[in-house]
């Protein structure tokens, strides 16, 4: 199965900011990770940014 590589990101937040994230991540049933990355994702599309895609690391599956 391929997989790609992820990388740590830390930052620091306001107490209300990150109970709001959780409460959004809860009502999706996401974690607050990839609550983050949706969000992101949505910034990056609205607003023009272009996100690259990740490499897929291992072995292609040939018949």
């Amino acid at each position: 199965m391929a997989t790609t590589k992820t990388t740590t990101l830390t930052f620091r937040i306001e107490p209300g900011l990150k109970e709001a994230v959780r409460t959004a991540a809860e009502q999706e049933h996401r974690s607050i990770a990839n609550m983050i990355e949706i969000m992101i994702r949505d910034y990056c599309a609205k607003t023009g940014v272009a996100i690259a895609e990740p490499k897929l690391s291992g072995k292609s599956s040939r018949k």
